[in-house]
């Protein structure tokens, strides 16, 4: 079995097990989900929502955040962490997108990663899900996952996700990412994988071996 025929079978059994796999941030359009993924740096989604339920109430536009007081936008996102990052980011991000593409979030993956804050996983993040573009998010889940499953030889983000795209067939790249997060949140988790409840430890060479 060469890797593209094992991954359609990974990408099978995940979908059986994890038949609800999705973004896990909570949005309603392209605005909301760029500025839930850029809080979700270093902080668990569970927290961006709970931050987000208020905060897109108080925000609703790129020329709102654009516009937003530096301290006033720090208090409103502290509990995401690195607050101060990410509202010098939200606000440069924000006024990009008032100032060049008249207050839309852009729909190609070479605008997004020129917007503050945002890199190509972000970018994927917001075109797979908010614009239903496919693309695969090489989060740590993705990078861990896929280099235990021996999808990957690589480190670097970029060369993985090129190298999950030669396998994945695109109409799945979106999705799969979903799954493999699932898949490292519930199962194969960094320090001690709980191989022996996995439904895909058939096609992983790295049982039983951590990190």
């Amino acid at each position: 079995m060469d890797n593209k025929q094992k991954t359609g079978k990974i990408i099978s059994r995940l979908k059986k097990r994890y038949p609800d796999a999705k973004c896990s941030l909570t949005f309603k359009n392209p605005l909301e989900l760029l500025i839930a993924t850029v809080l979700s740096a270093q902080c668990t989604d569970e927290r961006v929502n709970k931050v987000t339920k208020d905060l897109f109430k108080k925000y609703k536009t790129a020329k709102d955040y654009a516009r937003a007081l530096p301290a006033v936008l720090e208090d409103d996102i502290r509990s995401t962490g690195f607050y101060k990052n990410k509202t010098r980011s939200i606000i440069n991000c924000c006024k990009k997108i008032t100032q060049n593409h008249g207050g839309s979030v852009p729909a190609t993956l070479d605008e997004l990663v020129q917007l503050d804050g945002i890199g190509r996983k972000t970018a994927n993040v917001i075109l797979g899900n908010a614009f239903g573009i496919p693309g695969i998010t090489v989060d740590t889940h993705v990078k861990r996952i896929s280099y235990r499953l021996a999808l990957t030889e690589n480190q670097d983000p970029v060369k993985i996700e090129y190298d999950l795209m030669a396998l994945v067939p695109e109409k799945e790249w979106t999705h799969f990412s979903h799954l493999i997060i699932f898949h490292g949140r519930n199962t194969c988790v960094a320090r001690k994988p709980h191989c022996g409840e996995c439904v895909i430890e058939t096609h992983c060479p790295k049982v039983g071996v951590p990190g």
